[in-house]
């Protein structure tokens, strides 16, 4: 397929697509192209910005496929918590605080925690990490695209 600009005698300008090259110009001589706002029949190409292969395509297939191996580490990296690490929920602060003070035995936590509690931990140099979100369930998931 070819994607031409095109305008009719009276400046209208638009786009045809076709077969190949020859295709517009077999529908040309014919006086098959028409100008689709006033129906003339005076056709000819325009100017148009050439097609230059970049390698934007190719780029975005990378980040495609990068984004896809993101997400599926994450998953698999919640999966792990979720099966080898005590959840704790909103007692998440404080069990990480008696951890890291040496309260409480050395083990894998996760829970809940605000935006200001995950900032006072940290000030406190309580090693922490945020949890890679779940993924939505398939309901949730086909709305958001619809």
């Amino acid at each position: 397929m070819i994607k031409y600009a095109l305008k009719c005698q009276n400046g209208h300008r638009f786009e045809g697509w076709f077969s190949n090259s020859a295709d517009y110009d077999a529908q040309a001589a014919a006086g098959a192209l028409t100008c689709p706002v006033c129906d003339t029949s005076g056709i000819s190409k325009d100017i148009m910005a050439p097609a230059i292969a970049t390698g934007r395509r190719k780029e975005a297939a990378r980040t495609v496929e990068a984004i896809s191996a993101m997400r599926e580490a994450a998953r698999k990296a919640r999966a792990y918590v979720e099966k080898n690490f005590d959840n704790v929920g909103k007692r998440f602060p404080e069990e990480a605080r008696k951890i890291h003070y040496g309260e409480s035995e050395e083990r894998g936590i996760y829970g809940v925690a605000t935006p200001d509690e995950v900032k006072e931990l940290t000030e406190e140099g309580v090693n922490i990490a945020p949890l890679p979100a779940p993924d939505p369930p398939a309901e949730t998931a086909k709305k958001k695209l619809n």
